[in-house]
């Protein structure tokens, strides 16, 4: 399960997670994070005073730019037919 973390302040955030890790996020800006991680204090603490929002989403294998694992995609999608190289 994934989880969306959105910075809902005006300015850039720096969210504490489990085991010394963090989340940096700008304003207005969403990352995700494990669902371990929102079960820490800190992150618990910034969504009771409304500094972050949390959604859950069940998968994102339908989302734009990410491959069938959830990971973004960097560069072309695919990589393969034929290609010009006289054209350099």
């Amino acid at each position: 399960m994934a989880i969306t973390v959105t910075n809902k302040t005006r300015k850039p955030l720096s969210v504490p997670l489990a085991r010394g890790r963090r989340l940096y996020l700008g304003p207005g800006n969403s990352g995700e994070i494990a669902s371990n991680d929102a079960e820490h204090p800190a992150v618990k603490a910034l969504v009771d005073n409304g500094t972050i929002e949390i959604v859950r989403s069940r998968s994102h294998s339908g989302a734009a730019g990410t491959d069938r694992r959830g990971r973004p995609l960097h560069g072309y999608a695919s990589g393969s037919g034929p290609r010009r190289s006289g054209d350099r």
